[in-house]
This record gives structure tokens, C-alpha cells and sequence, in this order.
């Protein structure tokens, strides 16, 4: 069985704090997630000086003047910080990963050793970036927020263009509001997805609660991406739809549950551990009052009680009218 990856979105919620970054780690490590992910970035070269806040950035900031720009400044990393985290990751025994957000952060990342990328929904129609990544990564994971077939066509186009197997790009649905409104999950798009590309299929979630990932694996995801927080209240633009730290340890265990549930067969047969109860459960023919050998077997002096270790009442008519071969006492299983 194929574990599904599980990808705890630090993000930026560690607020430009490495001690915070530390205890995201702490957290991911705890719940058992496979990759903590941050961004990787630079301030200045994200956003225009005239770039504005996204509602739910002004809303979860609280600052309603500030830009873009001097929010994300506050939040970057350092490549100090980076290998600083880098090292904590591997003695917590998780696995780093981040997103770049621009074409220098991009050759950062490969710099220090991943060669896997994730395309963030904002990049998907960057092609100076897609490109760049295409060059430098072996393996891709693509997010679709805001997305048509048409705009997710032309980004892996890139990829197959500069010699990507599709079976080293996953495609994660996604819908970029922060929350997303339920309504607007349209889960099954990432079924279509499938569908069209032909790749394996993930979700990237930014709905409240755990619900939806859960049931993305059950639909078939291999990759599952869930921003998580130290404390929702916490003032920041991604916290508020992020899960703190008991939801995280929740949809992780409830992930592993689903995987586990859809590994079997497909068949439908007894299980190993049921078979134990078929005696126990099911039922057999036997007395219904006491029966003499040689009396007629009939409707008046049978019944079907538990437990099934006898003959089963569908051959109910079979025994019919059969004569007793022995003596039975009441609730003795018949025998022929």
C-alpha cells in the first residue's frame, strides 16, 4: 500500500519568528505528518510596491493600510533560518520542504537538495517560472487554486515540454479563499482532473475543519496539503484557516484510518477477521420440539436459531419432509 503523502503547511505562520518556525516543527513531528512545509521568498521580488492585500489578509491582519509588500517582509525567512530548520526538521525526524514564490528562491531550494517542487496556485501561469522549475526539479506537484482545464494544460505542458514523465507530477485541486467556503469545494473536480491528465491526484485544503482531505483520500488522493497554526487567533493572514495543533494530530489519524480502509481488495468476501463470527452470528436449522428417528422432518417441529455451525437455513426446503435420522432433542442442531 502506497502511504498518502502528508503535507503540514507551516507556511508563513510562524509570523518572521524562528522559535515559532521551531515549535510548527514540533508540532508537525508530533502529528505525524511526512513534510513540514514553509515559503520561501523575497518580499520584493513577490509583489509591487502597489500590490494590495487580499480581503482575507486585510481581514486576518487586522491592518487595513499596510501592503502586500510590507506584510510579506515581516514574514520571510532567512537562508539561515532555512538551515536552521533544515536541521531541526531532521532531528525531529520530518521531512523539510517550501515553496518558492520566485525564480531565485526556486534555484535556492534546488541549491540546498530538493528535487521535489510545488507549484503554488498563484505561479501556475508564471512561465518564466514554470519553466525555470521545470529545469531544475525532477519531480512536481502542481496546485490549481483558481484554475481552468485550459490554465493546468498549459503549465504541465511545460513540464512534458522539457522531458517530465506525467507519472512525477501530481496535480492537487485546490480553491484559493481563505476559508473556503464549503459549497465552493467541488471535491470532484479533482476526480476530472484525473480524468483529463492522467496523473496521480492530490488536495490542497483551505476549507475550516477536516472533513474535506479526509474525504479526498478517500476519493482517490495520494497527496494531502493542510496549513496548520500554534493558535488560529494568532494575527497573520493564514491562520485562521489553518488547524491547530489537535485538529492536525486528528486528520492525520483519521488519513491513515481512510488508507487503511480502502487498501483492500475490492473484492467482496469474509475477512479474516470476521470469519471467526460466521458460526456465532449466522444461524442453522434445528428442533423445534423434541423428534423421534423416523419422524418426518417438518415445518411444525424445526426452527432456525444461532448459531451457524449446523445447516444453514437456505437449504430449508431440502430438509423438508426428509426423514430424522436420529433421536433430537429441542434446539439440537439437525443433522442428515
Amino acid at each position: 500500500m502506497n502511504k498518502v503523502i502528508i503535507i503540514a503547511e507551516a507556511g508563513v505562520n510562524h509570523n518572521g519568528s524562528l522559535e515559532n518556525a521551531f515549535k510548527l516543527v514540533d508540532v508537525a513531528a508530533n502529528a505525524g505528518v511526512d513534510y513540514v512545509k514553509f515559503q520561501t521568498f523575497k518580499a520584493d521580488k513577490l509583489v509591487a510596491k502597489s500590490a494590495r492585500k487580499a480581503e482575507y489578509q486585510i481581514q486576518n491582519t487586522k491592518d487595513v493600510n499596510g501592503s502586500q509588500l510590507d506584510m510579506l517582509k515581516r514574514l520571510e525567512l532567512s537562508h539561515k533560518d532555512h538551515d536552521r530548520l533544515i536541521q531541526y526538521c531532521n532531528q525531529k525526524n520530518v521531512k523539510f520542504f517550501s515553496t518558492a514564490f520566485d525564480l531565485e528562491s526556486l534555484q535556492y531550494l534546488k541549491d540546498i537538495g530538493l528535487d521535489l517542487v510545488k507549484i503554488p496556485s498563484g505561479e501556475i501561469t508564471n512561465l518564466p517560472y514554470l519553466r525555470k522549475a521545470a529545469k531544475l526539479f525532477s519531480k512536481v506537484i502542481l496546485s490549481t487554486g483558481m484554475c481552468t482545464l485550459k490554465d493546468i494544460r498549459l503549465a504541465v505542458d511545460v513540464f512534458i515540454k522539457e522531458g517530465f514523465d506525467v507519472n512525477n507530477i501530481t496535480i492537487l485541486h485546490c480553491n484559493t479563499e481563505y476559508p473556503t467556503p464549503m459549497r465552493d469545494v467541488n471535491i470532484k473536480a479533482m476526480l476530472h482532473i484525473r480524468e483529463e491528465f492522467n496523473t496521480d491526484i492530490g488536495y490542497s485544503d483551505h476549507t475550516l475543519g477536516i472533513e474535506v482531505p479526509i474525504a479526498a483520500v478517500a476519493l482517490g488522493a495520494r497527496i494531502i496539503e493542510k496549513h496548520f497554526t500554534l493558535d488560529q487567533s494568532m494575527e497573520g493572514p493564514d491562520h485562521a484557516a489553518s488547524l491547530e495543533p489537535h485538529e492536525l494530530e486528528a486528520m492525520v489519524s483519521a488519513i491513515r484510518n481512510i488508507e487503511e480502509a480502502i487498501s483492500g481488495s475490492g473484492l467482496k468476501e469474509p475477512s479474516e477477521s470476521e470469519k471467526k463470527n460466521i458460526a456465532i452470528a449466522r444461524k442453522s436449522i434445528v428442533a423445534k420440539t423434541t423428534i423421534k428417528k423416523g419422524e418426518i422432518l417438518t415445518e411444525s417441529n424445526l426452527t432456525v436459531k444461532r448459531p451457524g455451525s449446523g445447516i444453514s437455513p437456505m437449504q430449508w426446503d431440502e430438509v423438508i419432509g426428509k426423514v430424522a435420522v436420529q433421536d433430537f432433542q429441542e434446539d439440537d442442531l439437525i443433522c442428515l
